[in-house]
């Protein structure tokens, strides 16, 4: 039986890092984080796009009537499949709450729509843990591999939905990756050497958004 694309994709953080220097997969996503009326984290909105290059693959491989589009029937597989295969990556949630990291329940479903030549998916998840707004919070969505590029094309991508988050102050942050490897040098080194199938060092890359309540 063939192995998909995505399952490929969902089991990538098992092979050797150096195979995954560069990213393979360039995703342009959005990020809305929703507040609930009790004034803690409800659910977290992404959209993610991908590349033209990784969706004809997907194509390929899930393209079972060889039409050479995606019907619904195949666009559901597709994201059932990433459902199922990312759920040990945490979707790629980066999540932190007063310096502790925090992780998402599985969704519900992941829509899948096939647009321009192009894949995209449609899904929101859950803390795994209540993350009421207090003190720090810090919400991004990255791999930690570096197989896939998440990359946010503008900063209005990463929005905050909810009265709640009116009594916080919040920032984007795009770190320099050739500060971060300054300061970071012998830690990422250890890091690499130390577990070379990857790293959590790697979310020092990330852009995220930062929140204070």
């Amino acid at each position: 039986m063939k192995t998909t694309t995505f399952l490929m994709a969902g089991l990538f953080a098992l092979a050797p890092a150096a195979a995954f220097a560069h990213p393979h997969i360039f995703v342009e996503a959005r990020l809305e984080v929703v507040a609930g009326d009790d004034g803690s984290i409800a659910e977290f909105r992404n959209v993610w796009r991908f590349d033209e290059v990784f969706t004809s693959s997907v194509v390929m491989d899930f393209d079972k009537n060889t039409d050479l589009k995606l019907e619904p029937n195949e666009l559901a597989e597709v994201g059932k499949t990433v459902r199922d295969s990312l759920v040990d990556y945490d979707y790629y949630m980066n999540l932190t709450m007063n310096g502790k990291n925090i992780t998402v329940q599985k969704p519900d479903i992941i829509h899948v729509d096939y647009r321009d030549g192009q894949l995209l998916m449609f899904f929101a998840v859950k803390p795994a843990e209540p993350m009421p707004l207090k003190g720090n919070l810090t919400f991004g969505v990255y791999d930690p591999t570096l197989y896939t590029s998440v990359d946010f094309p503008t900063d209005n991508e990463l929005l905050l939905v909810g009265d709640a988050f009116k009594a916080c102050k919040h920032q984007v942050v795009r770190p320099d990756a050739d500060q971060v490897i300054s300061q970071n040098k012998q830690s990422l080194t250890d890091a690499f050497f130390n577990d070379p199938t990857g790293t959590n060092m790697s979310k020092l890359f990330a852009t995220k958004l930062d929140v204070t309540c």
